[in-house]
């Protein structure tokens, strides 16, 4: 029977696509949980990246509080240093004998006789002079100093001076050595900020991606439901005529009905024809009408 090998084609046409989109749905449901996992383990990475700079934040700012308080040691001893330098200044003058001329004029004039030796072009003769003359104050100097040094108040003072300067050296050390180590932890925290940043972004696009595969893949999976309903709809279609065919030739049919039908299912077989989705109540229609 020719309408029914045709039903029979678009029923496996249908079949045939609703397969088709029933794999494509199938497939971008595993690129689907493919993304999700990419997206958690990348989530995941950037988490331990910022718990990794977080705790290198933490040494980095106890670092730097270290720093501030070993500063508040290091002034109070760099204090101290110009205190006691003060001090033996002010002694070494009182110490300092009256004869000839103070220490530091000596040295503000062997100052004077350097740069000019430096700076000026002398003749042999004249650089000899000048040179005799800045041994022999720099040779005085050194007298007065070790002069002075002999005294007793000057010596404590000397020594007093020696060692608020060894401490103010040792803080001093210690607050370039933190601050390195703070600079380190800063630049390594920064570095894996920026790291969990760009895993981030990977995370975001595979987020992007997830959906992209499930909305696509809810379209593949409305197409596969539409088909399969079509397949449905030519099964009823077939059905209807086989037990069309089993009824008895010599049954009573209600031709008068089908008639004054006969122009409105006329219509709805060439929607069938034309390859239109039908409705249920257009397949009774065929059906009461003696189409199917």
């Amino acid at each position: 029977m020719e309408l029914v090998e045709e039903l029979n084609e678009k029923r496996e046409r249908h079949n045939a696509e609703a397969e088709k989109h029933r794999h494509h749905r199938d497939k971008l449901n595993e690129q689907t949980k493919e993304w999700v996992r990419k997206r958690d383990d990348l989530n995941a990475q950037a988490r331990d990246l910022i718990e990794d700079a977080n705790s290198h934040k933490a040494k980095r700012n106890d670092h730097n509080q270290e720093v501030r308080d070993i500063k508040v040691q290091r002034d109070l001893w760099n204090r101290k240093v110009n205190e006691v330098a003060e001090a033996l200044a002010r002694k070494k003058r009182d110490k300092e004998p009256r004869k000839g001329p103070p220490i530091r004029l000596l040295k503000k004039k062997l100052k004077d006789l350097e740069f000019q030796q430096m700076t000026s072009s002398l003749s042999p003769s004249k650089e000899k002079e000048l040179i005799d003359e800045m041994r022999a104050l720099n040779a005085e100097i050194k007298e007065k100093e070790s002069e002075l040094e002999g005294d007793d108040e000057i010596k404590t003072l000397l020594a007093n001076a020696a060692e608020v300067r060894e401490k103010a050296e040792f803080y001093h050390a210690k607050v370039e050595e933190l601050a390195v180590t703070s600079q380190k932890e800063h630049d390594t925290m920064m570095e894996l900020y920026d790291n969990s940043d760009t895993v981030r972004k990977e995370a975001d696009k595979a987020q992007e991606n997830f959906i992209k595969c499930k909305v696509q893949a809810d379209e593949e999976h409305q197409k596969h439901i539409e088909m399969i309903k079509q397949v449905h709809d030519y099964d009823k279609m077939l059905s209807g005529i086989r037990q069309r065919d089993n009824v008895s030739s010599d049954s009573p049919m209600p031709t008068g009905e089908i008639r004054s039908d006969r122009d409105e299912a006329k219509d709805i077989y060439e929607k069938f024809k034309r390859g239109e989705k039908l409705s249920t109540a257009d397949l009774m229609m065929l059906q009461n009408s003696g189409y199917l």
